[in-house]
């Protein structure tokens, strides 16, 4: 069979042409045609959530909270918290949608007619079967697309340090853009083959249980900002009503800017490897690009929201002058912390080494003239 190089204009002629005809007819009761298919699942399915609203229609959150709002305030449709988990909201159509029902089936009915008119029985039968395969198709593709999961590698199921005054989780994600040499996360790195992957359905689950207990959840790595998904596993975590921490390297300002502005990260800690012009050599990549780094220190120093940055100390790595020359760089900044270093068997480089805590001190003083906020961590 030749396939229709016009498939999808003439799906979305259709769309619009039916738009235009549902929004005419409906003028008169402040309906649109984009609060119909919500009010239609809501009659014939009283008591449904938004989430099933949304699996049910293949709608995302964003739209499905501006039309049931608006069908809300025409007074169509009311809503109620449900008795076994108040957060989820139950939606039920009022004494005025049962009025005018019929009249939008009607509609509806009539619109079918004058797209089939003079097509035989068989012909509409046809159709209707070829709309609805093409419909199972698109959406077990949606479904496919939902099944990408973020790969997870590790969970801290308590920490009372890594998010500031929330008692949280910390999640590992796997994989990052840089080869530092004192990283404590050598395997999140390279990600060898026997690195376990916990399944994500396990950690929402823990989440979930743990609801009545937890504040926040710290989302660290590996490098977070790597995975194309971790959209989507943050608003799962969102819905939760968790704070969430991003723990990044800077390297991807336009994802962290966009997390941001969807309000899906409440706090941010950048790790800051070094002054810029030594950065080659404390990532481990020696033609390593310092300007996705600028951008995103720069982007958290206008305040969008809390965050802080932090250098972790290698007496081989970090000297009296580069520190100096990081708070120049980052002169005004919120908060800065210097961490200590900590060998282990997991550190990618071996026979480095951490500085004592006077040195540690002196590395402080050099810092607070121009990050006044510059503080010692884990001494």
């Amino acid at each position: 069979m030749e396939s229709n190089n016009y498939l999808l204009m003439n799906i979305s002629i259709l769309y619009r042409c039916g738009q235009k005809y549902y929004d005419k007819q409906l003028s008169d009761y402040d309906i649109n045609a984009g609060q119909l298919p919500f009010l239609i699942l809501i009659y014939e399915n009283e008591g449904i959530s938004m989430q099933e609203l949304a699996v049910r229609g293949c709608f995302d959150k964003g739209t499905i909270t501006k039309s049931i709002g608006k069908l809300e305030d025409a007074g169509y449709v009311r809503s109620c918290a449900s008795t076994t988990d108040k957060r989820v909201r139950l939606l039920y159509t009022t004494d005025r949608t049962k009025d005018i029902i019929s009249k939008i089936y009607l509609i509806r009915r009539e619109w079918w007619e004058r797209l089939t008119r003079d097509m035989s029985a068989s012909e509409c039968a046809n159709t209707e079967a070829l709309l609805d395969a093409l419909t199972e198709k698109a959406k077990q593709y949606d479904a496919m697309e939902d099944e990408k999961e973020i790969k997870l590698f590790g969970l801290q199921k308590l920490t009372l340090l890594d998010y500031p005054q929330k008692m949280a989780s910390t999640i590992f994600t796997g994989g990052c853009n840089m080869r530092c040499p004192f990283c404590q996360n050598a395997d999140l790195v390279f990600l060898n083959e026997n690195t376990s992957q916990i399944p994500t359905k396990d950690i929402i689950a823990f989440l979930k249980k743990r609801r009545s207990v937890l504040e926040g959840v710290c989302i660290t790595g590996g490098e977070p900002l790597l995975n194309d998904t971790l959209e989507s596993f943050l608003r799962t975590i969102k819905e939760l009503g968790y704070q969430i921490k991003l723990d990044t390297n800077g390297s991807y300002p336009k994802r962290l800017k966009e997390l941001v502005e969807k309000k899906l990260i409440d706090y941010v800690a950048m790790d800051i490897k070094n002054c810029l012009k030594r950065y080659p050599e404390t990532t481990g990549i020696h033609n390593f690009d310092v300007t996705p780094i600028k951008e995103s220190a720069a982007y958290l120093m206008e305040d969008h929201i809390p965050y802080e940055f932090r250098t972790t100390i290698v007496k081989e790595l970090h000297t009296l002058a580069d520190m100096q020359e990081i708070g120049k760089w980052l002169k005004g900044a919120r908060a800065y912390y210097l961490q200590g270093f900590v060998d282990s068997e997991r550190v990618i480089q071996k026979g480095l080494h951490a500085y004592d805590a006077q040195t540690m001190k002196q590395l402080q003083e050099a810092v607070i003239p121009y990050i006044a906020n510059t503080q010692l961590r884990g001494l």
